[in-house]
């Protein structure tokens, strides 16, 4: 789960593994993948997207910053015609996933991306006039956002609960979460049951950090196999971490004060019926501690 400032992304398979390597403020060889729903890929490098995007400089309320930040930017708009051919009002149908280095993936409606105000940041505005390029470290851990940073300008589009706001960001997938984690899905149940609720709600504000059995993001821990959560931490524990994880342990998961008690019910009902339903692929590849 993530919000006031997580770390997210991880090693995407090889090519985003490369990717990682190539992080840092002299990384202009890193790449940006675009994947289609068919399976066909077309990669940008930073100094393709620069030479070819216009960039400009674009202010925006940084929620990981907590405070204005100006970014050396490309229009979302441009970023998708470069790399998928059109601009993201011909996919607002679609789905996407949007992935980062370190195992975040979090899913985006294409109506969202639709909507205007996305940038993909290439590097941070300040330290571009200082000669140093490269951007200000994020989180408590000093995370590099780069290379690719998608911010969001505009009234209330700071609020990363709502907007994605990936740093470290690798790849783009026209791809549905159903089809793409389909182990995820509670199986058996009506729409409108708890458990259905429930991961609604973790597809929206956890699975890009947390997996539940093997599927889903990888920052965080996997929520249910080998042992779910529920069946070594009570229900009121779990629900009072889910809100204020803070008032636990001093880590990068956010609060989630937003929820209601309806939601954080519905969240361990679908953290009960998923611990019926285990599918173990074994351990995975390792990730960065989250304490």
């Amino acid at each position: 789960m993530r919000g006031s400032v997580v770390p997210h992304g991880l090693a995407l398979g090889l090519g985003l593994a490369a990717a990682a390597a190539a992080t840092g403020p002299s990384a202009q060889t890193a790449q940006l993948v675009f994947r289609r729903e068919d399976g066909r890929e077309t990669a940008l490098s930073k100094s393709e997207l620069r030479a070819r995007c216009e960039p400009r400089e674009v202010e925006v309320v940084d929620p990981y910053h907590g405070a204005p930040r100006r970014y050396v930017a490309c229009s979302l708009e441009r970023v998708f015609e470069l790399g998928f051919g059109a601009p993201p009002a011909a996919f607002a149908g679609e789905e996407f996933l949007l992935e980062a280095l370190d195992g975040y993936t979090r899913a985006a409606p294409g109506r969202q991306l639709a909507e205007g105000g996305g940038w993909i940041a290439l590097e941070d505005a300040e330290r571009a006039a200082r000669g140093e390029g490269g951007f200000e470290p994020l989180d408590r851990r000093q995370v590099d956002p780069g290379p690719f940073y998608l911010v969001w300008s505009g009234p209330g589009r700071n609020d990363p609960h709502r907007w994605p706001w990936p740093y470290q960001l690798a790849r783009i997938s026209v791809a549905r979460f159903e089809e793409r984690f389909p182990h995820t899905v509670p199986v058996g149940v009506a729409l409108d049951a708890p458990a259905r609720r429930g991961f609604e709600i973790f597809r929206r504000e956890c699975a890009m950090c947390h997996a539940v059995n093997g599927e889903g993001g990888r920052v965080g821990p996997e929520l249910n196999v080998p042992r779910s959560i529920v069946e070594y931490r009570p229900a009121a524990q779990i629900k009072a971490y889910v809100r204020d994880p803070q008032r636990f342990r001093y880590t990068s998961m956010p609060s989630h004060l937003h929820l209601s008690e309806e939601d954080l019910d519905a969240l361990v009902a679908y953290f009960t019926h998923m611990s019926a339903h285990k599918r173990d692929p074994g351990p995975r590849p390792a990730a960065p501690e989250t304490p």
